[in-house]
């Protein structure tokens, strides 16, 4: 027995998907433990510490799950890329899920779920290190059963092949990236965006058509209400910064909007 703590902590996100119901994910972008905290009781249900564009390490997310643990969420990572031996140091600290970006063929999704499984299913290390301390005792033989391998399905040529790899036993989920998606088939970022929407909506079907929920990238929870409304399983609508940055401009929108500039002058 490696720890004689509970036994192993549920995946909310498996198990409202399992109850066919929603899931809503945080996002972070910003090194800070006290906002993870903030964010894990906002009523998310799991929330993704952004390792790829977000503005923190390795260090810095161990103390974000940490605090994320402290709240009904669940600990998820989107990692820098196809990293194995990342993949799994991030397992052992606590994830609970990892979204791998830029996965096009079925060989990189079959390397990332071996990744996140432990043999004779996958080639994962021994050391579950914090994963036994949050996950529970026997951590190490639900893990396989727990931890969610998650392909990000955001180029044109896992649009070609989104087939062959959704036949790759081991996915538990699909989740896309719809800007990255533009660029490579609309060739911008702005809307409208043909293309890569009929792509977005490609996927969707094809996953749905194996039962593998989908889960997508939104800029708000209005687009997010829509993304649910198409099908769309797990949304996340919008991340810390956005909300942040929104929040604040509307903030001095509303103190200044009736504010004449001579007494603007006057008060600095």
């Amino acid at each position: 027995q490696l720890w004689a703590g509970p036994l192993m902590r549920a995946h909310t996100v498996r198990t409202r998907l399992a109850a066919s119901q929603i899931v809503v994910n945080g996002w972070l972008s910003i090194a800070s433990a006290y906002a993870a905290e903030g964010v894990g009781h906002s009523g998310v249900h799991a929330v993704t510490v952004d390792l790829q564009h977000g503005m923190l390490g390795f260090s810095d997310a161990l103390g974000m799950m940490q605090a994320i643990s402290a709240t009904p969420a669940t600990p998820m990572v989107r990692v820098p890329g196809l990293d194995p031996a990342e993949i799994m140091h991030l397992l052992d600290a606590g994830a609970y899920g990892i979204i791998c970006p830029m996965i096009s063929t079925p060989e990189q999704t079959r390397t990332l779920v071996d990744a996140c499984r432990y043999p004779p299913v996958g080639n994962r290390s021994f050391g579950p290190s914090r994963g036994l301390l949050y996950g529970g005792q026997d951590y190490v033989t639900k893990a396989n059963e727990t931890i969610m391998a998650i392909p990000m399905i955001e180029t044109a040529e896992a649009v070609e092949r989104i087939e062959e790899i959704l036949d790759v036993d081991g996915v538990d989920m699909i989740y896309l990236g719809p800007n990255d998606m533009a660029f490579a088939l609309d060739g911008h970022v702005g809307h409208p965006r043909a293309h890569s929407e009929a792509a977005l909506l490609h996927v969707l079907a094809a996953a749905t058509r194996r039962g593998i929920p989908v889960g997508i990238f939104c800029s708000s929870g209005e687009e997010a209400r829509t993304r649910i409304e198409q099908g769309f399983r797990l949304v996340t609508p919008g991340n810390d910064f956005g909300h942040l940055t929104r929040s604040m401009r509307d903030a001095v929108r509303v103190t200044l909007e009736d504010t004449s500039p001579t007494v603007a002058a006057q008060h600095g």
